[in-house]
């Protein structure tokens, strides 16, 4: 059973589960992004099933009609055990996507796999255009550049603050730094690209800033926030007409999920504690 501090961020341990959240969230008019929790498989056979179950998931996402897709960890579907693996997974899971009419996002993890992850990316989307997007965060200071390379890749691009405690020498670690890295990124690609603009952000600023640029330069975009987090403002917003987003993991490995995201940066448990207070 999952305590009510933490079902408040996961939608149910099982894929009805998931999918009732979903269709629940669907009737707000915010869609869902699904994400099976787990990650950090040393293990060839861990990183195997849980490939197997998003492409299932895409199977139920497809039959459900639901406005819904995934999103998958590099670490979850094999990038721990080698590179080559983890291409191997995220491009059968694009592919089966691709063929559902349906889509994937893949998460960055820490920055160590940011080459590998976006190299898969880039890849994949040139064989399934569309089909598949890819977070990007703004603390980190390649950044820029990555998002020069990826401007043209027929895919989506999810931008995030960055939730990794990473080392200064590749990281902004003042808060108003990474925010004004993050403002600097937006303004790029919206004036880069027409479609395919993700705004992965709960800060109401960059969320109007995206509407002034996205007004400015005629883009499409979307807002993608977290289950549990400013829930209210998703269903404002999307009542206002913006397409919105709301990534939900689900599955029974939700104490590691909160352990791990404590542990990666300190900040992400004053990030919860103000979510459950409503701040």
């Amino acid at each position: 059973m999952i305590p009510p501090i933490a079902r408040r961020f996961v939608a149910g341990e099982s894929v009805p589960a998931a999918l009732d959240h979903a269709r629940a969230a669907n009737e707000d008019g915010v869609a869902v992004i699904l994400n099976l929790l787990g990650e950090h498989y040393d293990d060839a056979a861990d990183a195997r099933a849980d490939t197997d179950a998003y492409l299932s998931l895409l199977d139920d996402i497809a039959d459900s009609g639901l406005d819904a897709c995934v999103s998958v960890k590099p670490s979850q579907i094999g990038m721990d055990v080698s590179p080559d693996l983890f291409e191997e997974h995220y491009r059968e899971i694009v592919a089966r996507a691709h063929e559902l009419g349906a889509f994937v996002w893949c998460d960055m993890e820490d920055a160590d796999t940011t080459d590998a992850t976006l190299d898969a990316f880039e890849s994949i989307a040139a064989d399934y255009p569309w089909s598949v997007g890819q977070c990007v965060q703004s603390n980190l200071k390649r950044t820029a550049d990555d998002l020069e390379r990826l401007v043209d890749v027929p895919g989506k691009i999810r931008l995030v603050k960055g939730a990794y405690d990473e080392p200064s020498s590749i990281a902004y670690t003042d808060k108003a730094r990474v925010d004004e890295a993050y403002r600097d990124d937006l303004r790029f690609l919206f004036e880069r690209r027409d479609r395919g603009i993700a705004v992965g952000s709960h800060d109401p600023e960059m969320i109007s800033l995206s509407d002034r640029l996205a007004r400015e330069h005629g883009a499409d975009y979307e807002v993608q926030m977290l289950m549990g987090v400013r829930e209210d403002a998703q269903r404002d917003l999307a009542a206002q007409g913006v397409d919105v987003h709301q990534y939900a993991p689900y599955g029974d490995k939700w104490l590691s999920y909160f352990y791990r995201r404590v542990r990666e940066r300190k900040e992400n448990l004053t990030f919860a504690a103000r979510a459950v207070l409503g701040q």
